[in-house]
């Protein structure tokens, strides 16, 4: 119902992924009487801002498939005319790529701002998930290269295509800096792929702590599959190792795809 007042479509997927993930939760309904009005905007805006990335994602895509079947070249023959124009300006890539950029870059913003909340003892969860925090630093470091990550992504969303150094004379006085939008964007995706890696694996360990209340069918089951390549951290440890294999599951798609095969395709 709240996502028809701001009909928004990305939102509005993003609204109804979570609400199927959630199905079976226990822990949703044990917080039906605390004391707690809201939740903090990493997690009650959920559906504003990745939704707001997807519509953006989606932008890019329909840019981006226009392009791939476009022609670039100049001139260009027509019906046995020459003609000449600016079908190779890079600027419809570049902007997109530059628009695109951010929206990955926000994913992984509100991304590390929910692992700071994971480890940051809310609603019972030990400070930094793990039991023992005298001798042990818990999952603190994945949480630095999070925000290392975000930092850095901060500095390369810095938009290439506002920018142009004319040459040839000026007769290529305007030009789109697509090539730097592209590398940028990549980088970002990388970055952002990796906070979302370290997100999955801490969003486990909490789920390890809820236990006996049971998640949302979703994330039990996601939890299940981390739980197969990686290892509840009950004390410290080199978290490298733990990092790189949740990136490898997260690109292969693995989680999602078991997830899908209980609750069937999301949006």
């Amino acid at each position: 119902r709240l996502q028809r007042l701001r009909p928004h479509a990305g939102a509005a997927a993003t609204a109804s992924n979570v609400r199927r993930l959630m199905v079976e939760s226990e822990i949703l309904p044990s917080h039906a009487d605390c004391d707690r009005v809201q939740d903090p905007y990493s997690i009650r805006c959920v559906p504003q801002v990745h939704g707001a990335s997807r519509d953006a994602i989606e932008h890019a895509a329909t840019v981006i498939e226009t392009e791939i079947n476009s022609v670039t070249d100049n001139p260009v023959i027509v019906d046995g005319d020459v003609l000449s124009g600016g079908l190779f300006h890079g600027q419809p890539l570049a902007m997109v790529l530059d628009y695109l950029a951010m929206a990955l870059a926000e994913l992984a913003s509100i991304s590390e701002r929910r692992i700071y909340l994971l480890l940051s003892g809310v609603e019972g969860l030990p400070l930094l998930l793990v039991d023992d925090t005298g001798i042990n630093s818990g999952l603190m470091l994945p949480q630095y290269t999070a925000a290392a990550l975000v930092s850095e992504n901060k500095g390369l969303c810095t938009p290439s295509c506002v920018d142009t150094i004319p040459t040839s004379l000026g007769q290529e006085d305007h030009v789109s800096m697509g090539a730097r939008s592209a590398v940028k964007c990549l980088q970002i995706l990388e970055n952002a792929e990796t906070v979302l890696a370290i997100e999955q694996m801490c969003a486990a360990q909490a789920l390890d702590h809820r236990l006996p209340l049971r998640a949302g069918l979703g994330p039990r089951i996601a939890r299940d599959v981390i739980r197969e390549s990686i290892d509840h951290a009950d004390a410290d440890r080199l978290f490298g190792k733990d990092n790189d294999t949740s990136l490898r599951l997260l690109r292969s798609g693995a989680v999602l795809d078991r997830v899908e095969q209980q609750i069937g395709p999301l949006q």
